[in-house]
C-alpha cells in the first residue's frame, strides 16, 4: 500500500477492529434469532472489547510460543488500568506538553526498572528502549532484521517522501551511494564556504553586540548552517542571513524557536511545523489518521517548502538537459550534489525529496549543537575561557583554522563531544522489525542483575523506538555525574577508555550501515565556526528575559531529578532537538 494513502490503511484497521466483530455478533444474533432491544449498543461495544481482548490473548500466546522456541522471554509490558492502556496513552499525551525532553519515557523505565519496555497501547506492541545493547543490535549487529518500516513512512511520506531518511533497501542504497562522494575528505576540507558564511554571521552578531541587544543564537545558527549547506550542496546560497532577524522582546514563539514575519519566516515555520506534525503522529501511534481524515496537516506546510525547492530542482534539470543537447558532460569533481543527483534521475520529486532530507540533516543538526555549546559557554564561563585560550594558542586572534589545527585542539573536540552526549541532535529514532521475529540480546546492567542474561523476544512488524539521549545520560554507563557538562571526560584517559571499549554508549551520528555520511562535515563546520566565534567574542550571557512567553522551564522541573532540576532553557524535540522559543544570548566582544 502507498504510504501516502494513510486513510485507506485506517479504514482497513476500522474494518478489522470494529466492523468485523459487529458483523460476527450480528450474524450470530440473527442465526439464533435473538433480539437485544435497548441493550444493542452496550452489548456491541462490549463484544468489540471482548473481540479485541481475545485477539490480543491469541497474539500473546503465539508470541510466547515463538519466544520459547527462540530461547527468549517477552519484553516487559506496561500495565495500565484501562483496556488497551488508553490511560497510559492519555497520561503520556498530557505529560508531553510540559515535560522535559524524553522524561515521559524515562519515568516509565524507572517505574518498571528495565531499559526496554512494550507500551502495548491499543493492543499494539510498541517497544521503547534506552538499552545500549538493544540500540547496537538495531543499528548494527542486527541491522538486516529492521527497516524504517511502514508506520514511519506513512507519517513522513508527504514531508520527506523518497528521501534517504524515509526509504530502505535499494532506494536508500542509491541515495547513499549518490551522496557519499560529496562528503569525501577533499570536499569537506575546503573551508572557503565556511569562511564566507562565518564572516556574515559574525557581522550580524557584532551588530547586535554594538547595540547592547541580545539575539536568538538558535535562529542565526540555523541560517548560517543552511546558507553554508545550500551553497555546498546546491551551488546556490539561499542567503537566509540577509533576511530579517527575530526582534528581542517582540519575536513570537514559532514551532521550534522564535519566528519572523517574512518569506524566510514562512519557510521556517512550514519546515518546522511539518516536523512537529510528524512527531505528534508518532506519539499518537496508529490512530493518528483519525485526526487527519479530511485534511493532511502537512499538506499546506509542504506546499510552502516545495515553493522554495522546486525552482532549484528545475534549474538543475534544465542545466543537465542543456549540457546533454550540447553533447557535454561534467566530471563529478566539477559538480555539486544537486547536479550529480539530477544526472542520476529525471524524477523531480525524487530530487526534491533528497534535497529536503539533506537540508534537514545539515541545518537542524549542526545548528542544534552550536546552540547548545553556546548555552554551555554561557553557563560555564570557565569552559568558555579554556576553549578560547586553546583557540588563540593554535589559531591566534585572526588566523583561519585548518584541519591540522583541529587535530591539535583536543579541548574543542571534547566540548563538541560532550554537547553531543547530553544533547544529541536526533534524541530518538524509530525502526520496525521486518516480516520475521528476532531476538534482542540480553539487556545491559542498568537495572538488571548479573543473573538476568536471557535475551528478549521481538515480534515481527513491530516498531522499536531507541533513545540515544537517555542512553548517553545513563549513570550506569557514564557515572554519577552523567547529567553534568564535563568536557574533561573526553580527555581523561581512564574515563575515555570506557567509551573506546564500548562505542555503542555514544551514537550521536547513529551507527552501523546507516551511520551519518556527513559526520566529518559536521565536525569541521562546528569547529571552524567556534574558532571564528571565539576569536571575536570571549563571553556569552543568557538573556532569558527576552524568551517568548511560555518558553521558559516550568517551575515544577526544579523538584525533579536529572538536568531538568537546574536547566535554564526548555529543550524539546520534533524529529531533531531544539530549544523552545530559541536561545536568547548576549555576545560580548573580546577586549584582548
Amino acid at each position: 500500500m502507498d504510504p501516502a494513502n494513510y486513510r485507506a490503511r485506517l479504514l482497513l484497521d476500522i474494518l478489522r477492529i470494529l466492523v468485523l466483530p459487529v458483523f460476527v455478533l450480528s450474524a450470530a444474533l440473527s442465526f439464533f434469532r435473538c433480539g437485544l432491544g435497548l441493550l444493542s449498543i452496550p452489548v456491541h461495544i462490549t463484544f468489540i472489547v471482548f473481540w479485541a481482548t481475545i485477539r490480543g490473548a491469541y497474539s500473546d500466546s503465539k508470541h510466547d510460543r515463538e519466544a520459547r522456541s527462540l530461547g527468549a522471554k517477552a519484553i516487559p509490558r506496561v500495565m495500565g488500568k484501562w483496556p488497551a492502556n488508553i490511560d497510559i496513552l492519555l497520561r503520556m499525551m498530557r505529560a508531553f506538553k510540559t515535560s522535559y525532553v524524553l522524561d515521559v519515557y524515562l519515568q516509565l523505565f524507572e517505574e518498571y526498572q528495565c531499559t526496554t519496555l512494550n507500551t502495548n497501547i491499543l493492543w499494539r506492541d510498541n517497544i521503547i528502549t534506552m538499552d545500549q545493547e538493544h540500540a547496537k543490535f538495531v543499528l548494527a549487529t542486527g541491522f538486516q532484521r529492521f527497516w524504517r518500516g511502514k508506520s514511519q513512512k506513512e507519517r513522513m511520506e508527504l514531508f520527506l517522501g523518497e528521501g534517504i531518511f524515509n526509504r530502505d533497501d535499494d532506494v536508500w542504497k542509491m541515495h547513499r551511494s549518490t551522496a557519499r562522494p560529496f562528503f569525501a575528505r577533499e570536499r569537506i576540507v575546503d573551508f572557503q564556504i565556511y569562511e564566507k558564511h562565518c564572516a556574515r554571521t559574525l557581522a550580524l552578531l557584532s551588530k547586535s553586540e554594538a547595540s547592547h541587544a541580545p539575539c536568538d543564537a538558535q535562529d542565526i545558527y540555523g541560517r548560517f548552517t543552511l546558507d553554508a549547506a545550500s551553497e555546498f550542496l546546491f551551488g546556490k546560497n539561499l542567503d537566509t542571513l540577509s533576511a530579517s532577524l527575530p526582534v528581542p522582546g517582540k519575536a513570537a514563539m514559532g514551532p521550534k524557536g522564535s519566528t519572523t514575519e517574512d518569506t524566510w519566516g514562512s519557510f521556517t515555520q512550514a519546515f518546522e511545523m511539518a516536523q512537529q506534525n510528524v512527531t505528534s503522529r508518532a506519539r499518537l501511534g496508529a490512530i493518528w489518521p483519525l485526526f487527519e481524515m479530511f485534511t493532511d496537516k502537512n499538506k499546506e506546510h509542504c506546499e510552502v517548502i516545495h515553493e522554495w525547492l522546486d525552482p532549484l530542482v528545475k534549474r538543475a534539470i534544465d542545466d543537465k538537459q542543456r549540457l546533454e543537447r550540447a553533447g557535454m558532460e561534467s566530471p563529478i569533481v566539477d559538480k555539486n550534489f544537486m547536479q550529480h543527483l539530477a544526472d542520476s534521475t529525471n524524477d523531480p520529486k525524487l530530487i526534491r525529496d533528497q534535497l529536503l532530507s539533506m537540508l534537514l540533516a545539515s541545518r537542524d543538526t549542526t545548528a542544534c549543537v552550536l546552540t547548545y555549546i553556546t548555552y554551555f559557554m554561557a553557563l560555564h564561563t570557565e569552559i568558555a575561557e579554556k576553549l578560547r585560550a586553546e583557540v588563540l594558542e593554535h589559531c591566534g586572534p585572526s588566523s583561519p583554522p585548518t584541519v591540522e589545527k583541529f587535530r591539535d585542539m583536543k579541548y574543542m573536540r571534547a566540548v563538541i563531544n560532550e554537547t553531543l552526549r547530553l544533547f544529541p541532535p536526533v534524541p530518538l529514532n524509530i525502526r520496525e522489525t521486518r516480516n520475521a521475529p528476532c531476538v534482542l540480546p540480553p539487556p545491559d546492567r542498568t537495572y538488571s542483575d548479573c543473573s538476568d542474561s536471557q535475551p528478549l523476544y521481538m515480534p515481527s512488524q513491530t516498531t522499536i523506538m531507541y533513545l540515544p539521549l537517555l542512553t548517553q545520560r545513563n549513570r550506569a554507563l557514564w557515572g554519577d555525574d552523567a547529567d553534568d557538562f564535563d568536557p574533561e571526560r573526553w580527555i581523561d584517559p581512564e574515563r575515555i577508555a570506557k567509551y573506546v571499549a564500548n562505542p555503542a554508549m555514544f551514537t550521536p551520528f547513529s551507527a552501523g550501515p546507516r551511520i551519518c555520511l556527513g559526520q566529518n562535515y559536521a565536525y569541521n563546520e562546528m569547529s571552524y565556526f567556534l574558532v571564528r566565534l571565539l576569536q571575536r567574542f570571549d563571553r556569552f550571557t543568557l538573556a532569558t528575559e527576552f524568551q517568548p512567553e511560555g518558553s521558559l522551564p516550568p517551575t515544577e522541573w526544579k523538584d525533579r531529578k536529572g538536568r531538568q532540576a537546574f536547566e535554564r532553557i526548555w529543550p524539546s524535540a520534533a524529529m531533531t532537538l531544539y530549544i523552545k522559543g530559541g536561545l536568547w544570548v548576549r555576545f560580548h566582544k573580546a577586549t584582548s
